[in-house]
């Protein structure tokens, strides 16, 4: 029991430094609330269950080919970007739409989807901390033990994401304008300032 909460706890701390996808639940829940907060955190986990698979399975050697690092560098700082200057576009619209009707839940979901399965980190942190677990169970544990570890990974993820949409949709109710504004403009800088770093190192490895 004492060993699954371990993995549940890494599984946590591989979800909770500071990136893309807390920036962006925690502005779409501070904006919209619980679900597309939630939504977005849940499409990111899918893309986390993509990798996992594929460096399971022994796929994800091919992801560590240059042109296909270029286009997943490339296609994150696009969709970073992108999301970073509708974030700070919507600012003005910010206080407004605590009433206002909010964006589709689907939306959020590819958003979160997107950002994640193109996010390089992401593949860096799945081939270096989950290939690890997996060399170091190999030799010791059967299937069903390494898809047990795996369960409590990604259950740990999940219960991260989860704390953030509670978070940011309780910071919801005791908010003001100006404080959502804030918000808004600290996830849009972050989501462009991670686009950017993606955008260079694609032009590192293009040129």
């Amino acid at each position: 029991m004492l060993t699954l909460l371990n993995y549940v706890l890494l599984g946590i701390s591989l979800a909770a430094p500071i990136g893309p996808i807390n920036a962006a639940q925690l502005d779409k829940g501070m904006k919209n609330g619980f679900w597309h907060s939630w939504l977005i955190g849940l499409g990111a986990t899918t893309a986390d269950l993509v990798y996992m698979v594929l460096v399971y399975i022994g796929i994800v050697q091919f992801i560590d080919l240059p042109l296909i690092k270029i286009f997943l560098y490339s296609f994150g700082a696009f969709v970073l970007i992108y999301s970073g200057i509708e974030g700070l576009l919507s600012m003005k619209k910010a206080i407004s739409s605590l009433n206002r009707k909010s964006e589709p839940k689907w939306k959020c979901y590819f958003s979160g989807f997107l950002m994640s399965l193109t996010n390089p980190l992401t593949i860096l942190f799945w081939i270096g901390i989950y290939g690890s677990v997996l060399a170091n169970m190999a030799g010791s544990a059967g299937t069903v033990e390494l898809y047990i570890i795996s369960a409590a990974i990604f259950a740990g993820i999940l219960a991260w994401d989860f704390s953030m949409a509670i978070l940011s949709s309780v910071f919801r109710r005791y908010t003001n304008g100006k404080f959502l504004k804030l918000t808004s403009l600290i996830s849009g800088l972050t989501l462009i300032g991670f686009g950017l770093y993606f955008a260079c190192k694609a032009c590192a490895l293009l040129f």
